[in-house]
């Protein structure tokens, strides 16, 4: 389960990417194309589980702490909830363009 402190870290790190990239600002041509920031997030969150792997594997071997294997855990398990949660939400609004009378 998600601790505040965590889903805090989360949200940071959201803001964070869509302050370097412009989003946000109503400025396409200055900020990066919807597409490079979706493929920004999913990577972000492919590295989010490749170190939870690693820390999974690292406890494996006795090198690791596994409080750092749990929080490695947590922070992917944020990070796949909120692609998730962006994925809906963009489904949603093609959905609502679709219905829209023409």
């Amino acid at each position: 389960m998600a601790t505040p402190t965590i889903a805090a870290n989360a949200y940071a790190n959201l803001a964070r990417v869509l302050e370097n990239t412009g989003a946000g600002k109503g400025s396409e041509a200055n900020g990066q194309s919807f597409a490079a920031l979706l493929k920004d997030a999913v990577g972000s969150v492919m590295e989010s589980g490749r170190k939870s792997d690693a820390q999974t594997v690292a406890m494996a071997n006795g090198k690791a702490n596994v409080m750092d294997v749990v929080t490695a855990v947590a922070d992917t398990d944020v990070a796949v909830s909120t692609l998730v949660s962006v994925r809906d939400r963009v489904i949603a609004a093609y959905e609502d363009i679709m219905k829209m009378p023409i």
